[in-house]
C-alpha cells in the first residue's frame, strides 16, 4: 500500500525548499502574458497592439522555451537557470520603458527569457524519487506540481486584474517579474536536489528519444489539450455574451476550475493500480463524452452542470501526461520533454483561441464548443492507441512481435 502523500513528499529531504520557490515563481509566469495585455494596452490604447505583443510572447515562449531546456539538461539547472532569470529581468524593464516597436522586441524577450519553472520542478521530483520504493510517490508529486499550476493560475490573472483596473497596470508587469525572478532565485540556489548532469554523450542519445513517435504523440495529444483550453476559454466568453450576462462568464470560469483543484486533489490522494496509459485512455474518453452536451445545451445550470464534469478530466490528464513523458524520456533530456509539453499546450490553446473564434461567428457559442469536442475526441483516439502500446510494450511475452 502506498504511503506517499502530500505531506510526505514535502517532508523528503530537500522538496519543500525547491517546491515552495518555484510554486511562488509560478504565479508570476501565469500573470505575465495577461500583465503585457494591460500594458500595452494602457500605452496604446488599442487591443490589436496589445494582441500583437502578447502574441509575439506566447510564440517566442513557446519556441525558445525548449531551447533553453536543452541548455539545461546540457549544463544544468544551477549554471544556466540565475542568468536566465538576469536576462528575463532586463527583457521585462525594457517592456517597462516600451515604445512602438520596442513593445514587440521587449514582449519577444521577454517569452524568450521566460524560465520553464514547471518543467524543472517536475525535473527534480524525478531526480529526487528515482528509485523510491513507493512507486506513486511520482505521481503524487506530479498531481501536486498540477495543482500548484492551478493555483497560480487562479491567482496570476487576479492580481494582474487589479492592478490593471487601478489604473498601474505596470505594476502588474513589475510584481510578475519580482516573482519569477525572487522564486526562480531562491529555486536556483537548492543544490541539493538539483538533477544531475550527463554527459555530453548521454545527453546526445537522450535528445533523440525526443523524436521517437512515442514521445511526438505525447507532444500531439498535449498540443490537442491546449486546444481544448484554447477553444472553451473562447466558447465561454461567447455563451455568456451572446445570452446578454457577460458577468456571468467568471462565474462559469469558475465552476471548472473549482471542480479541477478538487479532482487534482482527490486523484493525487490516492494510489492507481490502472496503468497510467489506460487510465489516460479512460479519462480522455471521459472528457470527450462531457464535452458532447456542451455543443447543444442552452440553460446556463445544465452547462454549468457540463462544465464541471470537464474540469474533473483536467488535472488527471496533466499528471498522466508527465508520468508517461518520464518513463519514456532519459533524465539527460527530461526538462526538454517537460518544456515541449508545456509548448504544445501554450501553442494549441494559442492557435485554437483563433480557430475557436471563427467557429463562434459562424454558429455561435456551440460552434466554439464543437472545437472542444472535436480535439477531445481526437485525444481519447491518441490516448486509445498509446494505452495499447504502452501496455503491449511492458508485457515481456510480446516483446519478440515488435
Amino acid at each position: 500500500m502506498s504511503t506517499a502523500n502530500y505531506r510526505t513528499l514535502l517532508r523528503t529531504p530537500g522538496a519543500a525548499a525547491f517546491f515552495l520557490p518555484a510554486a511562488v515563481g509560478r504565479v508570476g509566469l501565469a500573470m505575465t502574458g495577461l500583465g503585457i495585455v494591460w500594458l500595452v494596452h494602457d500605452r496604446t490604447g488599442s487591443y490589436g497592439a496589445a494582441g500583437i505583443a502578447v502574441g509575439c510572447f506566447a510564440v517566442a515562449d513557446a519556441l525558445g522555451g525548449p531551447q533553453v531546456a536543452r541548455v539545461v539538461d546540457l549544463l544544468g539547472q544551477r549554471r544556466v537557470l540565475p542568468y536566465v532569470l538576469a536576462a528575463h529581468a532586463v527583457s521585462v524593464g525594457l517592456l517597462l520603458v516600451g515604445g512602438p516597436v520596442l513593445d514587440l522586441v521587449a514582449a519577444t524577450l521577454v517569452g524568450v527569457t521566460l524560465p520553464q519553472l514547471s518543467a524543472l520542478s517536475a525535473a527534480r521530483w524525478s531526480a529526487l524519487l528515482r528509485g523510491a520504493r513507493d512507486e506513486a510517490a511520482l505521481p503524487k508529486a506530479f498531481s501536486l506540481e498540477a495543482l500548484a499550476n492551478a493555483l497560480s493560475y487562479l491567482a496570476g490573472p487576479a492580481l494582474v486584474s487589479t492592478a490593471g483596473a487601478a489604473g498601474r497596470p505596470e505594476l502588474g508587469t513589475l510584481l510578475a517579474a519580482v516573482l519569477v525572478v525572487g522564486g526562480g532565485l531562491a529555486f536556483a540556489v537548492q543544490r541539493r536536489t538539483a538533477p544531475p548532469v550527463e554527459g555530453r554523450d548521454e545527453h546526445r542519445t537522450a535528445t533523440r528519444a525526443l523524436l521517437r513517435p512515442a514521445f511526438a504523440r505525447q507532444v500531439v495529444f498535449t498540443l490537442a489539450l491546449g486546444v481544448f483550453f484554447g477553444a472553451m476559454q473562447v466558447s465561454v466568453t461567447a455563451y455568456a455574451v451572446g445570452r446578454g450576462t457577460p458577468d456571468s462568464a467568471p462565474l462559469l470560469y469558475a465552476v471548472s476550475n473549482c471542480t479541477s483543484l478538487l479532482a487534482g486533489w482527490v486523484y493525487g490522494l490516492r494510489t492507481w493500480r490502472t496503468p497510467a496509459g489506460r487510465q489516460r485512455a479512460l479519462v480522455a474518453a471521459g472528457l470527450a463524452a462531457a464535452c458532447l452536451p456542451l455543443t447543444i445545451l442552452d440553460a446556463p445550470l445544465l452547462l454549468s452542470l457540463a462544465l464541471a464534469l470537464t474540469g474533473f478530466a483536467v488535472p488527471p490528464l496533466l499528471v498522466l501526461s508527465s508520468v508517461l513523458a518520464e518513463s519514456m524520456v532519459p533524465r539527460a533530456a527530461l526538462t526538454q520533454a517537460f518544456t515541449w509539453l508545456n509548448s504544445a499546450s501554450a501553442a494549441g490553446s494559442a492557435g485554437a483561441a483563433a480557430v475557436a473564434g471563427q467557429a463562434v461567428d459562424v454558429a455561435g457559442a456551440h460552434g466554439g464548443f464543437a472545437v472542444a469536442a472535436g480535439a477531445t475526441a481526437g485525444m481519447a483516439v491518441l490516448a486509445a492507441v498509446s494505452g495499447r502500446e504502452v501496455a503491449a510494450q511492458s508485457e515481456p511475452a510480446a516483446a519478440p512481435e515488435r
